[in-house]
């Protein structure tokens, strides 16, 4: 069997990296509600524990990538932030307080902005760009493969043993994670920056289509809170029919449903970004978001329900994260794209800071429906934000002549 030419050592040493890296950490990310529930946290702590994690690793992401591709040092930065993730289970499992798990989680998060614009940039410069949406849309399909399998492992063993046992356990797959970094992630032709400029200097010197678009990211990611919260939604909803035992483990299994589409959906949406264009791809996630907000506006306290609604949750965010970073690469330079990466990811941190922060906080004072709508109101208007910054943008595969 040949294996297609895109399919080389760093796109598989990726996505073995991100199999096991959310496997680690999505085990810890699904039993985190209920485990604040158990701690005695209020429900806007789960917010506030999201969005200031989701902030600051945006934030770093913004300057490892400036520093990385500054320093020709990706895969030392791509290394360095593995171990953060792997060892964050650890402080969040001997947590008494919801204090700590937002400290636990802040160290895990942190070392995922330290890998990820230098990992992304690796694997960008692994293939040609006509195969940037194959390549991305593999290493989302690995990663999410990864958050199956934490949410079904977490599911089983947490009838048969504690979750501060489950935590612990969760340290093995993120130390997996950073070996298969080391053994297959290796930069083809790594230098320093010719002339390295500042960090400000360098972020204007970006371009200006790609400004314009990280302007339609930033306002969609206002809407985008973090899919945490709809797993503590969807336990606070259920709890009334099921008891809170049995909400719990249909909270891990509606996750687990996103999950699974999400890693059956960003593959294809990769390819189909690559043949018909990464901007209408794009462009319909976002719509499908709004969509799924509105639905949970009007949907019923129902499982079936509420498991087709995870299912399009996982849709647009395999759109999102897939589309986004292609799109990304092709607008910005290869010798800038750590940064522009960095850039994408802080732009997407501010908004995933603001939104579950916010979120949090109305359905705590006024309610689930009005965060829904707030969020699909949002979502709209950085759906239509995306349209007209992009307009006129041809994607490189389409440009250059490739099948559609």
């Amino acid at each position: 069997m040949k294996w297609p030419g895109w399919l080389n050592r760093i796109v598989v040493g990726a996505g073995i990296a991100s199999f096991f890296g959310d496997l680690g950490y999505e085990s810890v990310t699904v039993l985190l509600p209920s485990f604040l529930i158990i701690l005695g946290a209020p429900v806007f702590a789960l917010g506030i524990i999201e969005g200031l994690s989701d902030g600051a690793s945006s934030f770093v992401k913004l300057f490892s990538g400036y520093f990385a591709d500054k320093l020709g040092r990706r895969r030392e930065f791509a290394l360095g932030g593995s171990v953060a993730t792997a060892v964050f289970p650890a402080i969040i499992a001997i947590a008494t307080s919801w204090y700590v798990v937002l400290a636990g989680r802040l160290v895990g998060w942190i070392g995922k902005g330290i890998r990820s614009p230098s990992r992304d940039a690796i694997l960008s410069k692994s293939v040609e760009e006509k195969n940037l949406g194959k390549a991305f849309g593999f290493h989302r399909a690995g990663d999410t493969l990864g958050a199956v399998a934490g949410p079904a492992l977490a599911l089983v063993l947490v009838s048969s043993m504690g979750i501060r046992e489950i935590l612990w356990l969760a340290v093995i797959p993120g130390f997996i994670a950073f070996v298969a970094i080391w053994l297959f992630l290796r930069e083809r032709s790594a230098a320093p920056h010719p002339r390295p400029r500042p960090l400000v200097a360098s972020m204007r010197g970006l371009p200006s289509r790609f400004k314009a678009f990280l302007s339609a990211v930033l306002v969609f990611g206002i809407a985008d809170f973090s899919q945490t919260l709809l797993i503590a939604f969807a336990i606070v909803s259920l709890t009334p029919s099921l008891g809170f035992t049995a909400a719990t483990a249909v909270g891990v299994g509606l996750y687990l449903v996103r999950n699974i589409v999400y890693a059956g959906a960003s593959y294809p949406l990769g390819v189909l970004g690559d043949r018909i264009g990464r901007r209408p791809m794009l462009i319909f996630g976002y719509a499908i978001a709004v969509a799924t907000f509105i639905g949970f506006v009007i949907a019923p306290a129902n499982v079936i329900v509420y498991g087709f609604l995870f299912a399009m949750c996982g849709i647009f965010i395999a759109a999102e994260d897939t589309l986004e970073s292609a799109l990304a690469a092709e607008m910005v330079e290869e010798e800038s794209r750590a940064l522009g990466f960095g850039a994408l990811a802080t732009v997407n941190g501010v908004g995933d800071l603001v939104s579950s922060v916010m979120i949090g906080f109305i359905w705590t004072f006024v309610g689930y429906t009005a965060g829904f709508m707030v969020a699909a109101i949002i979502a709209a208007a950085g759906t239509g934000l995306l349209i007209l910054t992009t307009r006129g943008h041809a994607d490189a595969g389409r440009s250059a002549g490739l099948p559609r």
